[in-house]
């Protein structure tokens, strides 16, 4: 059973958050030794419940990704296995890193999607799924529906997903380094910003969807 995002909110996981449909992670290990004895660790646990999350091993960081693909959200063995992360991390002294924790998604405008899409999806090696090219390893591209219109307009916009206790700071951050702040009507799920060119970008987070 998938859970609705109060119940994950309510289960209490301080190194983790809900960004685009997965729970994510990042531990500051400051070595890959140290990095590498945290996947290890991680990936010991993942075996004996049969669970496994999505691992970006870096020099300074570890950064984790937990979702159930079978039920295409968040389920309880997500929870659980979240746990039993932040447990091991505790064990070994590596702190969580929240004001890092992010996933950058690319939109792109189009009247016409059984054009754009096939094209897109062929480009970045994907697969076409809806309304989403689906790309691990690459940030994710999807498609919104437009009416018809003849270019230059920005087509491409950028959605980058944080934790929904981060976003303030950094919306606040982006306005001060020079950009505007163009809609937050739907604020807490997205703000839109616009850079000094007006080229825009989204805040996204899992609140008010």
């Amino acid at each position: 059973m998938t859970l609705t995002v109060s119940q994950i909110l309510e289960a209490d996981l301080p190194d983790w958050r809900l960004l685009r449909g997965a729970l994510h992670a990042r531990f500051r290990t400051g070595g890959f030794r140290k990095g590498l004895a945290l996947v290890a660790a991680v990936g010991e646990a993942a075996e004996r419940v049969d669970h496994h999350p999505d691992v970006t091993l870096t020099y300074p960081y570890v950064q984790l990704k937990l979702t159930s693909h079978d039920a295409g959200r968040v389920t309880q063995r997500d929870l659980d296995l979240a746990a039993t992360v932040s447990q091991i991390a505790a064990e070994q002294g590596v702190d969580s890193e929240l004001s890092a924790v992010a996933e950058l998604e690319l939109g792109l405008d189009t009247a016409d999607l059984t054009a754009a899409g096939p094209f897109w999806a062929a480009l970045l090696g994907g697969t076409l799924d809806g309304h989403d090219v689906v790309t691990p390893g690459l940030p994710s591209v999807w498609f919104q529906t437009t009416d018809a219109h003849e270019t230059p307009r920005q087509r491409f916009h950028v959605d980058l997903w944080v934790p929904h206790d981060v976003a303030p700071a950094r919306i606040a951050a982006a306005v001060a380094a020079g950009g505007t702040l163009v809609d937050d009507a739907e604020a807490p799920a997205f703000t839109v910003l616009a850079d000094p060119e007006g080229n825009r970008a989204c805040v996204c987070t899992c609140l008010g969807r």
